[in-house]
């Protein structure tokens, strides 16, 4: 037994019992204490290890690796390339507010390419069937619009192409910064003289109208060709003379403004067709209901809307090719307006003569040349030129109607003529417009008889001088009204007969 008295310093390796039963104790209480957070740390890892082991791995581990197959296969100009754009979502309520009209959606097209030979008679017929293709509008080169872009459309010739071209030269130079051909007073944009032949002011829209359908015939449209620019800033004049509510392009002033509207309509509707621009749909379409809201119940158009049940054939052939642009650019509107025409037509053809009269059976057009007005007014047959050319765009043949080989006929006897006196005027571009595209559609000896004759009358008689390079003189029907802007426009017009609209009849 330990001695008492000994110090605790020399036996401090030894335990006492006390002493050992407190430190058993105390030790166990330390590791009660420690529990908790090392089951807490546990049950934390037992958690972590069972996301791991039912984590979907085989969802993303080939999505990165086709992330990193594909920008191994990518070459670098697709890696920069701009993703397609998606069309937006059709909403269930459409926004009526009309976008603004910027060059970059103008330009937003599908192009079309303008290569091809021009030595090439158009001679496809147009494609599809019913009423809707049996208009020379629309359906791409070598279609409808036979080789306005290339393909199997003839250019005419080099001579007649370079008379064309020389007009559209002429028709860039005198356009406005705006983008309208002003019908007076375009000879501010003269550069080495003054033009002269300035027309009436209330014509802009019309003479506007003319001129974009010249460039728009040569293939140009707001996305493509030499002429782009122009046809851009033409578009967007036309677009901003427009009544947004009712839909008319310029102001009804005098006896011509349904003409205007009705030439600006064509010329809006061939563009959307081309263009496919969203912001041209809504104006073409507003310009088709006017049209339509001004036509004679049952009947046809003449100068006024409403209409007061007055018809004459010369507005009514304007409209209808407006009406035919915009079926084919798929706008809505009222077939019911075509049997209208034909009732008209046939209300006003001498069906022994086939002359289409301007309000009456069979009679004379309404006529004025360019000179004062103590000059005889020779007639022509415009109107029988007028009434040929619809009735085939609305689905008649000379083997079904008998008339149509009646009026071909009488163009026939009474091709183009540049005869110019100083007491009389036979130059009629008007014309020579309706009859040369008619004449083209019965092909054959009616063709070939109106070619030769347009070809003499049209380039030899275009101006090879000065600020007139290109154009023709005003000195004809109508030169008074329209001026050299008209005269040159539907010169050029008149030049792209060869290929602005493929046969219908399928005739050579």
């Amino acid at each position: 037994m330990p001695d008492p008295t000994e110090t605790p310093e020399l036996h401090s390796n030894i335990l006492r019992p006390w002493e050992e039963h407190a430190s058993f104790n105390d030790l166990l209480m330390e590791q009660f204490r420690k529990a908790p957070w090392f089951l807490l740390s546990l049950a934390a890892h037992g958690v972590l290890v069972g996301l791991i082991l039912i984590f979907p791995w085989d969802l993303i581990q080939p999505q990165q690796k086709a992330e990193v197959i594909t920008k191994m296969e990518m070459q670098p100009e697709e890696i920069f390339e701009e993703p397609e754009e998606k069309p937006p979502e059709i909403e269930e309520e459409p926004i009526e507010e009309e976008p603004v009209l910027q060059d970059a959606l103008i330009e937003d097209v599908t192009e079309v390419p303008d290569e091809g030979d021009p030595n090439l008679e158009s001679d496809s017929p147009f494609e599809g069937d019913g009423l809707n293709d049996l208009i020379g509008l629309g359906g791409g080169a070598g279609g409808k619009y036979g080789g306005r872009f290339g393909g199997r459309g003839r250019r005419g010739g080099s001579a007649t192409e370079q008379s064309l071209l020389a007009a559209l030269e002429w028709l860039k130079d005198h356009q406005d910064g705006d983008g309208r051909w002003d019908c007076d007073g375009f000879s501010k944009n003269c550069k080495t003289n003054i033009c002269d032949g300035p027309g009436e002011a209330l014509h802009d829209v019309g003479v506007t109208g003319l001129a974009l359908l010249a460039f728009l015939g040569n293939g140009d449209t707001t996305r493509s060709g030499k002429y782009k620019d122009q046809v851009v800033r033409a578009v967007r004049w036309l677009v901003d003379q427009q009544d947004p509510d009712s839909g008319l392009f310029g102001e009804k002033s005098g006896n011509s403004y349904l003409y205007s509207h009705s030439i600006a309509t064509l010329a809006l509707c061939e563009a959307y067709y081309f263009g496919r621009s969203p912001q041209l749909r809504g104006p073409a379409q507003r310009a088709v209901y006017y049209i339509q809201a001004a036509r004679n119940p049952y009947k046809a158009w003449r100068y006024y809307e409403p209409p007061d049940g007055d018809n004459d054939t010369s507005v009514t052939g304007w409209m209808i090719f407006a009406l035919k642009a915009a079926e084919d650019a798929g706008l809505d509107i009222d077939k019911t307006c075509y049997d209208g025409a034909l009732a008209w037509f046939d209300e006003v053809t001498d069906p022994a003569t086939g002359r289409t009269g301007y309000q009456q059976r069979g009679e004379p057009s309404s006529r004025r040349t360019g000179f004062e007005s103590r000059f005889p007014v020779d007639k022509t047959e415009s109107l029988t030129a007028v009434s040929l050319l619809c009735r085939i765009f609305m689905g008649q043949t000379p083997e079904k109607d008998a008339i149509l080989r009646t009026q071909a006929d009488r163009l026939r006897r009474t091709p183009p003529t540049w005869e110019v006196t100083p007491d009389r005027s036979l130059v009629d571009a008007y014309y020579w417009y309706y009859g040369a595209f008619a004449m083209f559609q019965m092909g054959g000896e009616d063709w070939r008889i109106w070619r030769q004759a347009l070809e003499k009358a049209i380039i030899e008689n275009q101006r090879k001088d000065g600020d007139e390079k290109g154009s023709w003189d005003p000195v004809g029907a109508w030169g008074r009204d329209g001026g050299r802007v008209y005269s040159t426009a539907i010169g050029a017009l008149c030049l792209e007969v060869y290929f602005r609209y493929a046969r219908v009849l399928g005739a050579r």
